[in-house]
């Protein structure tokens, strides 16, 4: 029998082999990890459509830094739940909201986490939108000055990294000109800078309570079938001073990832977000796949496609197996 054909498996005899000749590694370093604080006391309350995942109250909150620190995690990222809500979302800009509380918390237990805020309206306004609405519309200019004052709140808390999340027009230069203005030209701005109209945002909006109270969110974020657009938001983002750019979501928007890697000399951020935790925990519950296993490989495949950071609620779960790997 004649060789003329490649003997591509030489390559993948041994572990060990394989090992050596792989051309993506996930590290511990890689994650953040996105951590729900509510009002109130000695609250840890699981969510109910995302297992694993908790309401902390801040003094319940320690316990989990220290369990994330322990596993050598490195960055976290905020997300409020108050108990008062209004047309303006006030207590996002509050300097004694639940975000900023928890932050200056943060960083006194655990100086060295690099501690995020995400900047939005949704979970504080009571009509669950990301900004002003005037009429029935979200307007974007008017939305702008109190995402610039949130920001600026967080950041005074201590907050290393400014994450918004609302797509608006022209947020990135907005908030960029307002910490700047505040003397905080060193907090580095992580946009939102492609983030679509999703349905794998259920499970979080349970989290959050911030579910739209009418209407949706399609005149503001993304059309899921829009791949040159990102393009153009992802640039938007560049011109205005973004640091980091994020995908969200990342399962079904590995292409994007990959181009927006391809196009900008950015980091690259992909949210590996609730729905997709939800499914595969769901399905491991039921026996249908290996959770760890799947989980490794889809992170991995978020790293390949090209992010070099990845949001995701398995962060915690991931540092543990990857520990065991070593």
């Amino acid at each position: 029998m004649v060789d003329n054909f490649k003997r591509h498996r030489r390559l993948r005899t041994t572990a060990a082999m394989r090992n050596l000749v792989r051309e993506t590694s996930l590290e511990v370093n890689d994650f953040i990890y996105p951590i729900f604080v509510v009002e109130g006391e000695n609250i840890k309350k699981e969510v109910s459509s995302m297992p694993g995942v908790y309401h902390y109250s801040l003094d319940r909150l320690e316990e989990e830094i220290e369990e994330i620190a322990g596993l050598g995690l490195q960055s976290i990222i905020l997300f409020g739940v108050p108990n008062q809500k209004d047309e303006c979302g006030s207590e996002a800009f509050n300097d004694e909201g639940i975000v900023q509380k928890a932050t200056r918390k943060v960083k006194q237990w655990a100086p060295h986490l690099v501690t995020i805020a995400d900047t939005c309206l949704c979970q504080y306004t009571d009509h669950g939108h990301c900004g002003m609405i005037h009429g029935d519309y979200v307007d974007n200019d008017s939305s702008l000055e109190l995402l610039v004052k949130t920001a600026v709140s967080q950041a005074k808390a201590g907050a290393d990294v400014i994450a918004p999340s609302n797509m608006m027009d022209g947020f990135v230069a907005a908030i960029r000109a307002g910490l700047d203005e505040a003397g905080l030209t060193n907090v580095p701005i992580m946009s939102y800078a492609v983030k679509y109209a999703s349905q794998f945002y259920g499970p979080f909006r349970d989290a959050a309570h911030s579910t739209p109270q009418f209407g949706d969110r399609k005149t503001y974020q993304m059309d899921p079938a829009n791949r040159r657009e990102a393009m153009r938001e992802a640039a938007s983002d560049v011109e205005e001073g973004a640091d980091i750019l994020i995908v969200k979501p990342a399962m079904a928007f590995m292409d994007i990832i990959r181009e927006v890697k391809d196009n900008f000399d950015l980091p690259v951020c992909s949210y590996n977000v609730s729905g997709e935790y939800s499914m595969i925990k769901a399905a491991a519950q039921r026996g249908w796949v290996d959770e760890k296993a799947i989980t490794l490989e889809m992170l991995t495949g978020l790293k390949r496609a090209g992010s070099d950071m990845i949001i995701t609620y398995s962060s915690k779960d991931a540092a543990r197996w990857l520990r065991q790997l070593d």
